[in-house]
């Protein structure tokens, strides 16, 4: 057995896989242990490295900062690629003024931690530790280690700080973030129950679901007129789908002409739809999706890359196959296909004609769930040079001893969310599965967690037993608890925000999936998630900045 002995002293790739492997693994059961239903999630990894390093269980230092920054870069250029999407949608409405409470929250947490470094003498590396664990937010921790070291002469002690003052401050941070929820509902005197259908009945509102209903065409002003001249049609977001005429269906096209008596089966919001029953006439008991016979309606995917970027118009599925575009669904949403509408990868695609027609168009956009599910390798990897470009890239502002940089944390993160939101260039096309998204997700942040800990585990249990451990813990409650209650009680108070969506924000601001998983149990509903994602993209960028610019304005 002398040989494994050997493999866990030698300095060899081998040692370094066993070591992280080991770490990961048994970081991940860590973190899925409950205690009150709350667990540490993939954090796990962090106290699990903490323990091998502090056995002096840790790997060779060139190759421990490779794998945290590459882990790092993978995670935030993962990251950006999901929210992306629906980043600039989440300033809108009352996206806006979440994100304005959630930033807050940020900018008191950081506005504390200055006044920390400075009340309580805490160093400027410890106090930007503080800043993310207190919040949960491990990229900024590390921003705040790349900001670091772009000081030169730094001790080793020194740039262990960052990352031992987070692993203290983080279980709190978890914890606040529930407490926080709790004492609004206390304060409040919140009925859940009401809140969540009072936010259903708002949801349902604001819903805008493509219908359809078949109509009578009652007007007689629509004689002999074609369907893409009936008035309204392109103000309404409607598409005519089928046309009926003497027990006869047929495909609509734009030079359909109308005679009284046509049923025709339109595809719009709700709003559109009322508007058509004005233009057109009243609703018919057909129901022409069902009885058209020889005409088909199928959901197809766009997985064909010669198609990204054109309008629906342009892929002249009419003329080419007639059939007829009714529907695009792009993620969570869907609309009716408008002039200027670029279909992007992943598309959906709801296509009515016939079935011969249906099935060409089906093969002439792709269709192929194979290429839907299959990742992307070459974008990911310009996206990610991309994003070190960026964040390598010095930006000096005035009274700052040093530029800033983005770094590894916040350009490739930048860069991701700009990409998923373009969509494609060229053959290059920005989209990964979501199941290999989180894969690469999960890896990044496992590598970096374990580095992290590998590399502050040997001072961990010494300044929790004999250092100021104890008093970064409750200095990290003040970061983590003052800013939560009091903007939370502003929200309420003065934005009346429901309290299913308030949560969400609150576990939004802090990055903190599980304070995320808690806000659905107490709520029962998914509004708090969607809150989560509001608010989301806005704080990673801000926590990111923040943790920089603390070492960069305070350090030196």
């Amino acid at each position: 057995m002398e040989w494994i002995t050997l493999l866990f002293r030698e300095d060899s790739v081998a040692h370094a896989v066993l070591i992280l492997s080991l770490v990961i693994a048994l970081g991940l059961g860590l973190g899925s242990v409950r205690v009150f239903g709350i667990s540490l999630g993939v954090a796990g990894v962090l106290f699990s490295g903490l323990i091998f390093g502090h056995l002096g269980l840790t790997i060779h230092h060139e190759v421990l900062e490779f794998a945290r920054e590459f882990g790092l870069i993978l995670f935030v250029f993962t990251i950006g690629l999901q929210v992306g999407p629906g980043f600039f949608a989440s300033l809108k409405r009352q996206g806006l003024s979440m994100n304005l409470l959630a930033a807050s929250i940020v900018v008191f947490g950081a506005l504390i931690t200055v006044a920390i470094h400075y009340l309580a003498a805490v160093s400027v590396p410890a106090a930007a530790g503080l800043f993310s664990g207190a919040t949960t937010n491990t990229p900024s921790l590390a921003a705040a280690g790349q900001a670091l070291r772009q000081f030169p002469d730094q001790s080793a002690e020194t740039l262990k700080l960052p990352g031992l003052a987070y692993a203290v401050s983080y279980p709190f941070g978890i914890i606040g973030t529930i407490l926080s929820m709790l004492l609004v509902k206390k304060l409040f005197r919140i009925d859940i129950p009401t809140e969540r259908r009072a936010l259903e009945e708002t949801q349902r509102q604001n819903r805008q679901e493509i219908g359809r209903q078949a109509l009578v065409v009652e007007n007689p002003n629509l004689r002999g007129i074609e369907i893409r001249r009936i008035p309204g049609l392109s103000e309404a977001k409607a598409v005519i789908s089928r046309v009926q005429r003497a027990g006869k269906p047929q495909v609509a096209r734009p030079d359909t002409v109308l005679q009284p008596g046509d049923v025709v089966l339109v595809v719009a919001p709700p709003a559109g739809l009322a508007m058509l029953r004005l233009a057109i006439g009243q609703p018919s008991p057909l129901d022409l999706g069902a009885e058209s016979g020889a005409i088909t309606a199928r959901r197809v995917i766009v997985t064909k890359r010669a198609l990204l970027g054109k309008t629906v118009d342009q892929l002249q599925l009419l003329s080419r196959f007639d059939v007829n575009v009714t529907r695009v669904a792009r993620g969570d949403q869907e609309f009716t296909p408008t002039s200027d509408l670029s279909v992007q990868f992943g598309d959906t695609l709801t296509l009515v004609g016939g079935e011969a027609g249906v099935v060409a168009a089906s093969a002439a956009v792709g269709n192929s769930f194979k290429a839907l599910n299959h990742p992307h390798i070459i974008p990911i990897f310009v996206g990610i040079a991309l994003g070190i470009l960026l964040g390598s890239m010095p930006l000096a502002f005035p009274g700052m001893p040093a530029p800033v940089k983005l770094g590894l944390a916040g350009g490739p993160l930048i860069v991701a969310i700009l990409l998923s939101r373009l969509g494609h260039f060229g053959p290059l096309v920005w989209y990964m599965p979501l199941n290999a998204n989180y894969m690469l997700r999960e890896i990044g942040i496992a590598l970096f967690l374990s580095c992290l800990g590998l590399h502050s585990g040997d001072s961990f249990m010494e300044i929790v037993r004999h250092g100021e451990g104890l008093r970064w813990m409750l200095l990290g409650m003040a970061i983590t608890f003052i800013p939560l209650l009091a903007i939370g009680v502003v929200a309420r108070a003065v934005f009346k925000l429901n309290y299913v969506s308030l949560c969400g924000m609150m576990a939004g601001s802090m990055t903190d999936p599980p304070a995320l998983a808690f806000a659905h149990t107490i709520t029962g509903s998914e509004g708090a998630a969607i809150a989560y994602v509001t608010v989301y993209p806005l704080v990673m960028i801000l926590r990111v900045f923040f943790a920089q610019l603390l070492i960069l304005l305070l350090w030196g």
